[in-house]
């Protein structure tokens, strides 16, 4: 079994803040918790922030604004289409249907029935 959380089934692969002031975040939790903000380009060249843990992205920052403040936490996922499915015969409420991010991989993102919202996300294989 793989110990790379971004290719195990079920592990917490990534953290992403969404809310009002990006950048006021990114200072805060910059200063709070000692992480290194940085650049993070996406493949398709629109711009990301990530939170680096020593050399180690974990997270990252959503740039544009959102009407709430939340982290959204990212679970890997075997088949994401498959997982998201599943979550709707359960009860979740399919927040964002299963789309490609182009060098990352696929995702969604639900709601649970009780309201607690989660990214739902299979990588891109790496290579080598």
């Amino acid at each position: 079994m793989s110990t790379d959380p971004m290719q195990t089934h079920g592990a917490v692969s990534w953290i992403e803040y969404q809310g009002q002031d990006p950048e006021a975040a990114q200072a805060f939790y910059g200063k709070v918790l000692g992480w290194t903000i940085a650049p993070m380009p996406m493949q398709d060249g629109s711009p990301y922030t990530g939170i680096m843990l020593g050399e180690q992205p974990i997270g990252g920052f959503a740039h544009e604004a959102a009407p709430a403040s939340a982290w959204l936490t990212y679970i890997t996922v075997d088949d994401t289409n498959a997982r998201t499915r599943a979550a709707a015969e359960a009860g979740a409420t399919i927040v964002t249907e299963p789309f490609d991010i182009p060098g990352v991989g696929r995702m969604s993102v639900i709601q649970d029935p009780f309201g607690a919202t989660l990214a739902l996300i299979t990588y891109e294989q790496k290579e080598g």
